[in-house]
């Protein structure tokens, strides 16, 4: 594709070459320049790309975009643009033909909810015989198809890359969790959403946002580049949202006055079951995952799924049949413990408190809470997430959890300052944690085990070991039960 063409709706100065030139690829490693490729020179959160130029000409870059100044002349074509990360997410789409015009695009977006919201729409969609695809935190998916993630949202060459396998696969959807940081970083940027979903917003990721306002404006930013606003009221940050929104919008909640809204709750620990109020109409929903934060889940999902005009039997069906990997996951009981074992992804505080304060509800005996707090991460959360551990809890187990580069007895120091209530033990490892949950359950009672639901991994220093719970839980009940 000629340079023209991939440069196509960005401002630029050309300060030396040409334009009129073939190029093979785009990149924005240096690491994976070849020859005839075009170089994107991208300030991120810690490698500043400019400082590369040098090592992707002798790759065989023959074409450089940055948005710095570059003093020397570098004898191949140079673009100097206002926003690097902008110029790349548009050439993207030049480059892969805009592939996102060519199916219609969901995003949700919120500290929690998202991966088991996306989940739930994608569900929708599948049963009314659409074929959908899925990017999110647990894997990406084109129909049924399961792709591995690195992240949340792809950087915008990868993700119009996934796009453009959607639309040949001939996917008629593609739902997507939009993180703060994916918004921050301009990933989505030059994307039309046909519905946007905000769920809520807590304390998370102030290590990269720093503020609250920050963290909240980055959010704010998808329903800049959405036809149509789905908004929580019951959360303050989706209050403030909502009268900042000017496009169409539908507010949902359990608590205010909402376009759509979810009265008579029976919560058990199977699921629950609501009645649904929209437009003077009601119909009966039940769902096969506990929890109130799931009903406003299913609640952002199904206004999404109005909107686009699925059939409320429809909804009915599918939303009785989703499950989420890792999200209040109850764990295969053949032994006949006694007790059950919960897998939950709750790793803000919102969420811990969200998934203790649900599973209490159906708990007839102890509610034992294994949990931790990841390093290299937002470093304020761990007290308060001590707090609500050992205060929600019975009893506690505080353990390790993706540590990284720091040192995992000093983050669960971190997380025990937290604490006012003594009922905890402190077990570094998270293998040995759950172990001694298991010894000390008995008949009745309850395991949530917190933090890493999906994830089948340990990030310790910088290595990344195998750790599936399951396979875990299923070892230790082998050994002693």
């Amino acid at each position: 594709m000629k340079l023209r063409k991939i440069m196509e709706n960005i401002n630029f100065n050309l300060i030396e070459g040409d334009i009129d030139i073939d190029v093979e690829n785009i990149q924005y490693d240096s690491r994976k320049v070849k020859k005839g490729d075009v170089f994107f020179c991208i300030e991120g959160y810690k490698v500043d790309g400019h400082k590369y130029i040098q090592s992707a000409i002798e790759s065989g870059a023959i074409a450089v975009v940055c948005q710095k100044n570059i003093e020397k002349h570098l004898n191949i074509s140079v673009l100097k643009v206002e926003n690097s990360r902008r110029a790349l997410a548009v050439s993207a789409a030049n480059y892969y033909e805009n592939p996102s015009k060519s199916m219609k695009i969901i995003g949700v977006t919120g500290t929690n909810g998202k991966t088991t919201s996306v989940f739930m729409i994608k569900a929708i969609l599948e049963e009314k015989g659409y074929k959908v695809g899925l990017i999110g935190t647990i894997a990406n998916y084109i129909g049924k198809r399961k792709i591995h993630t690195e992240r949340t949202t792809p950087e915008s060459l990868e993700l119009h890359e996934l796009f453009r396998e959607m639309v040949t696969s001939k996917v008629d959807y593609c739902v997507m969790e939009v993180s703060s940081h994916s918004l921050s970083l301009d990933r989505v940027y030059g994307i039309e959403f046909c519905e946007s979903i905000f769920t809520n917003l807590t304390q998370d990721h102030l290590d990269f946002h720093k503020t609250f306002e920050n963290y909240f404006n980055a959010k704010l930013k998808l329903f800049k580049y959405s036809k149509s606003s789905i908004i929580n009221i019951d959360d303050t940050y989706g209050v403030k949202a909502y009268n900042l929104i000017t496009n169409k919008k539908l507010s949902y909640g359990l608590n205010h006055k909402a376009d759509i809204m979810a009265i008579n709750i029976k919560m058990h620990s199977r699921g629950s079951e609501f009645t649904l109020q929209y437009k003077d109409n009601s119909y009966e929903i039940k769902l096969n995952i506990p929890g109130n934060y799931n009903i406003y889940n299913a609640l952002g999902s199904i206004a999404v799924c109005l909107n686009q005009g699925i059939d409320i039997s429809v909804i009915k069906q599918a939303l009785q049949k989703v499950q989420v990997s890792g999200r209040c996951e109850l764990v295969k009981n053949e032994h006949n413990l006694g007790f059950e074992i919960i897998l939950d992804y709750a790793h803000t505080p919102d969420g811990l408190e969200n998934i203790l304060t649900t599973v209490r509800e159906f708990t007839k005996g102890k509610l034992i809470c294994v949990f931790g707090c990841g390093g290299d991460r937002d470093k304020t959360k761990r007290a308060i997430m001590g707090k609500i551990g050992t205060d929600l809890s019975d009893i506690s187990v505080i353990t390790s959890d993706n540590p990284r580069t720091e040192d995992p007895m000093q983050i669960i120091n971190d997380v025990v300052k937290g604490t006012v209530r003594h009922n905890f033990e402190v077990i570094e490892n998270r293998r040995s944690a759950i172990k001694r949950s298991m010894e000390i359950a008995s008949a009745g009672d309850v395991i949530v085990i917190a933090g890493k639901g999906h994830e089948d991994y340990q990030i310790l220093k910088n290595k990344t070991i195998h750790f599936d719970e399951r396979e875990v839980i299923s070892e230790i009940i082998k050994e002693q039960f």
